[in-house]
């Protein structure tokens, strides 16, 4: 059986086997599939861009006609060269191609198939586990290190470093998708350009904008102590694709806010110039719900929350396939004890 496990992965990208030529990402971090599956396809021919080396095909149309894959991979490229195929699984079984494909004498040809979560039983991945010329990659969210590498090669190119208090923030807002976790620390780095250090005030202002409007019904429903609204919303949002770390992500952001504002609040400021002041991009939408978070939430209870939500984002990195749950429930217990004063 070839599944690759820790540095086993990295080994291989790096220079992968040519007697492995099928290879099977897989997994929930969907931004991991993509990138690796980018680089595989970026080493495998000259031109990804090239229609005539790089062939791009669908899961559910192979379904129907699986031979179609063998037929693909044993075409000659009419002007020479290596050539490689790229497809996206959906719902639909096209095992069967990939069986006769791994009998199959292949010369210059990689095939690299994406895929989500796939159990241990699933044909696609039992397909690839047991032939001796293909390999399955599982490609779950960043462990601590992970990100902790990943902050550190995006930082480096721009030769900036963290606070330590911006450090320890930003590893809480990042991991769930490799490229969006990715994608957040180029337009932080890019966001600090001309500074020698990245600030806790930076992170917060750049890293994944909170008022995103998807996510707004969840967070402010939690906070508000409305759970009917949260699980209603988190369902929609689950199925939309979304992983459910940006939502505790954005849980997060919004807590440490509420508790800059509770303490804010509690020297004398007035809320509506906390809320004016202080939060300049909340949308006129959000707050009715923000104003009754304010009142539901005391500082003090706010630094429960916040650490709940930490562990939360912990344990959903520890248990991967757990996600949803361990987060649904968590900002279902927000909601629920949301009015309880004090």
């Amino acid at each position: 059986m070839v599944a690759l496990r820790g540095k086993e992965i990295d080994s291989f990208l790096a220079r992968p086997d040519a007697g492995r030529p099928i290879i099977l990402l897989y997994g929930p971090d969907a931004g991991l599939v993509r990138e690796r599956a980018d680089a595989l396809m970026a080493s495998a021919v000259d031109d990804p861009n090239d229609p005539f080396s790089l062939v791009r095909l669908d899961g559910d149309d192979l379904a129907a006609e699986p031979s179609r894959l063998v037929d693909e991979a044993m075409t000659v490229p009419l002007f020479g060269g290596r050539r490689a195929i790229r497809v996206r699984a959906g719902s639909r079984n096209f095992a069967s191609g990939v069986d006769t494909l791994a009998d199959s004498p292949l010369k210059d040809c990689r095939i690299v198939i994406e895929a989500g979560e796939l159990r241990p039983e699933s044909p696609l991945r039992k397909a690839c586990e047991r032939a001796k010329t293909a390999v399955a990659i599982a490609c779950y969210p960043d462990t601590e290190r992970d990100l902790a590498k990943l902050i550190e090669d995006e930082l480096k190119v721009s030769n900036l470093r963290l606070a330590p208090d911006a450090r320890a923030v930003l590893m809480s807002l990042l991991g769930g998708d490799r490229q969006a976790s990715r994608n957040e620390l180029r337009k932080l780095s890019l966001f600090a350009h001309g500074k020698d250090e990245i600030t806790l005030d930076d992170v917060m202002t750049v890293v994944s904008d909170a008022s995103e409007l998807k996510l707004d019904p969840i967070v402010d429903g939690a906070f508000a102590g409305n759970p009917a609204l949260v699980e209603s919303e988190f369902a929609k949002a689950v199925v939309a694709g979304t992983y459910p770390g940006v939502i505790i992500s954005a849980a997060q952001r919004q807590a440490a806010w509420l508790h800059k504002s509770a303490l804010a609040i509690a020297e004398g400021t007035p809320a509506s110039a906390v809320l004016e002041g202080g939060f300049p991009r909340l949308h006129f939408s959000r707050k009715a719900a923000v104003e009754i978070a304010l009142r539901n939430f005391s500082a003090p209870r706010l630094v429960g929350i916040i650490d709940q939500l930490a562990t939360a984002a912990l344990d959903m990195r520890k248990q991967a396939s757990l996600a949803a749950a361990i987060a649904q429930r968590a900002l279902l217990s927000i909601a629920a004890n949301a009015k309880r004063r004090g």
